[in-house]
C-alpha cells in the first residue's frame, strides 16, 4: 500500500495547523501572565471568560463545549475556581445533575481586572495587522473547528487530517498526533 501525499491545500493547513499549536502554547503563557496578578492561570481566566462571554450561568459541559475542552478538565477547574470564592454553583431546573455556574462578585472583580489588561496586551498585540486579515484568520478558524466537531461523530477508523491512519484515534475522536 503506497504512502498517500498531501496536497498543496492539505499542505498548506498542516503549517497552519503546526503554528496554530505554536500559537496555542504562546497564548496559554501569555493568558497566564495576563492572569497571574489575581492568582490565576490561563486555564481558569478561561472558565471565568466563557461564562461571562455567555451572559448567563452555563453547565459545566456548556463550557467545555465553548472552550473545546473535556468536561473532566473543566470540571476540576469549576470546582477549585468554587473553592477559591469566583465561582458558585446554582440548582439547575432543567438538568438536576448539571449545577449552572455563575461568577460571584469576587469573580465579577477578578475577571474585570484581567480584562483590564487584556485590553492593552491585545491592543499591542493586533498592532499592524489589518482588520481584514484577522477576520480571515477567524472565519477559516472557526472552519476548521466546525469541521473538527463533525469529525468526532465519524466512526473510530475514519482517517483525519493530512496524516491521519486507521486507528489513529483517541477515544473521543480526537487525533493520536500530527506528524510532519
Amino acid at each position: 500500500m503506497g504512502r498517500q501525499e498531501r496536497t498543496p491545500t492539505g499542505e498548506a493547513a498542516t503549517e497552519l495547523i503546526l503554528s496554530t499549536f505554536r500559537a496555542n502554547g504562546l497564548l496559554l503563557g501569555a493568558g497566564d501572565l495576563l492572569s497571574a496578578d489575581e492568582g490565576l492561570t490561563s486555564s481558569r481566566w478561561q472558565v471565568l471568560g466563557a461564562i461571562v462571554l455567555a451572559e448567563r450561568p452555563l453547565t459545566v459541559p456548556q463550557i467545555a463545549r465553548r472552550m473545546g475542552l473535556t468536561r473532566q478538565s473543566v470540571h476540576a477547574t469549576v470546582d477549585r475556581l468554587v473553592s477559591d470564592g469566583l465561582l458558585a454553583l446554582a440548582p439547575n431546573a432543567d438538568h438536576r445533575r448539571s449545577a449552572l455556574v455563575r461568577l460571584t462578585k469576587r469573580g465579577i472583580t477578578t475577571y474585570e481586572a484581567i480584562d483590564a489588561r487584556q485590553v492593552a496586551w491585545v491592543n499591542r498585540l493586533a498592532r499592524g495587522i489589518a482588520r481584514s486579515e484577522i477576520d480571515t484568520a477567524v472565519r477559516v478558524l472557526k472552519e476548521i473547528s466546525r469541521r473538527l466537531e463533525d469529525d468526532r461523530g465519524d466512526e473510530p477508523n475514519t482517517a483525519v487530517g493530512p496524516t491521519a491512519r486507521s486507528g489513529d484515534r483517541k477515544p473521543g475522536g480526537r487525533r493520536a498526533g500530527l506528524k510532519r
